[in-house]
């Protein structure tokens, strides 16, 4: 189903999160489409002060090498994202649940309701989307505060995948109730 156009959604803010996959320094510089990495920082950090001043959780998942003694440069989330409160989730894998602790996380907040954003949108957003459609989780996308390598993938995931798992959205589409 997408939303783009249509009524905004309403959310309940104590049980929904907001789940920013992958909003790191390195992979927020790569050539994204179809929009910068810089772009998808600027909605996501604006999607993150609504959900806090809501009340809302806010999750931060960032992927860190498996074995390797260091991260490489710009692995840490984008300076200025994380605020008081929110969940970092450090993944070793595509998607942001496996051996992470997120979803219950999430379930001792009561959280039902995930709304995504990130980079990639067909990799690391879609996979963590992919389980917490098995974790039974209602799922929202937020169309323009996600980029992926190319415009192709994005838009495949736009409208193919992301409509058979959940909503999809713009950030200004978003409300709370």
């Amino acid at each position: 189903m997408t939303a783009l156009e249509g009524e905004p959604a309403s959310l309940d803010p104590t049980r929904t999160a907001l789940v920013l996959v992958d909003l790191m320094d390195r992979i927020a510089a790569l050539p994204l489409a179809p929009r910068s990495g810089d772009q998808v920082v600027a909605t996501a950090g604006e999607l993150a002060r609504k959900f806090r001043a809501a009340g809302a959780t806010v999750v931060l998942v960032r992927v860190e090498r498996p074995g390797a003694v260091t991260q490489p440069p710009g692995s840490d989330v984008v300076a200025g994202l994380v605020g008081e409160g929110d969940l970092v989730v450090v993944k070793r894998t595509v998607g942001g649940f496996h051996q992470t602790g997120l979803h219950d996380m999430l379930a001792e907040r009561g959280v039902r309701t995930l709304v995504f954003g990130g980079i990639a949108t067909n990799l690391g957003v879609e996979s963590t989307a992919r389980a917490a459609a098995d974790h039974g989780y209602e799922l929202l996308f937020v169309e323009d505060a996600m980029a992926a390598l190319t415009e192709d993938e994005h838009r495949a995931a736009i409208a193919l995948n992301f409509p058979r798992l959940g909503t999809v959205a713009t950030a200004s589409a978003l409300g709370f109730g």
